[in-house]
């Protein structure tokens, strides 16, 4: 599964190919979670709630790009949260 970014401790991962909906991996040590590119919610998962809040927030960012990536099967690295 390739990485598209990774900030603090939090890797952000995306299976090309894989089943609906449009989603992305996020790992934080041993928490994993994954979530809907459209809505932005969290559909399967552990991860902490302040881990949530950031990958969200940073989701928000690259939103329209996650949806390119998802779209296109083209492995793109985005910069991480800042």
């Amino acid at each position: 599964m390739p990485e598209i970014t990774r900030f603090y401790g939090i890797v952000i991962k995306m299976y090309f190919g894989d089943h609906l909906p449009p989603h992305f991996h996020a790992i934080y040590g041993e928490y994993v979670g994954m979530f809907n590119i459209n809505t932005l919610e969290m559909i399967e998962g552990d991860l902490p709630k302040r881990a949530r809040e950031m990958i969200i927030e940073w989701a928000s960012k690259y939103q329209n790009e996650l949806l390119d990536i998802w779209e296109s099967q083209k492995f793109i690295r985005l910069p991480g949260l800042e």
